[in-house]
């Protein structure tokens, strides 16, 4: 199986290499832009955290979403005890939930 890999890469690389073009040094070409704009200012930015909770929301929203739709479209197929499972999953949940409102009401979140 390696020596597949080999056989069938090896000759790839080979052939790329051949047929790309060659770099010439442009100094224009690497200069650091954007829609032919030169960037002014620090490239670094603040992003305000404002608004982290309501991410960390949306995201245990999303999963719990995934898989209750997953448990409720074979719900008449399960047995009773598959529903233990499920309510452990929603208690996790829920309090990840409870930590992203408690993040919410908090001011510096960092």
């Amino acid at each position: 199986m390696f020596g597949f890999a080999i056989v069938a890469v090896g000759p790839a690389l080979l052939i790329s290499r051949m047929i790309s073009p060659r770099r010439r040094s442009n100094p224009v070409k690497f200069l650091p832009m954007e829609a032919g704009q030169v960037p002014k200012g620090e490239g670094r930015t603040h992003f305000m955290m404002q608004y982290y909770a309501y991410v960390l929301m949306f995201v245990i929203f999303d999963v719990m979403a995934i898989f209750l739709y997953a448990w409720g479209s074979s719900l008449l197929n399960l047995p009773k005890t598959a529903t233990l499972p499920i309510i452990a999953f929603l208690g996790i949940m829920f309090a990840a939930m409870a930590f992203a409102l408690y993040q919410s009401k908090r001011r510096n979140i960092w």
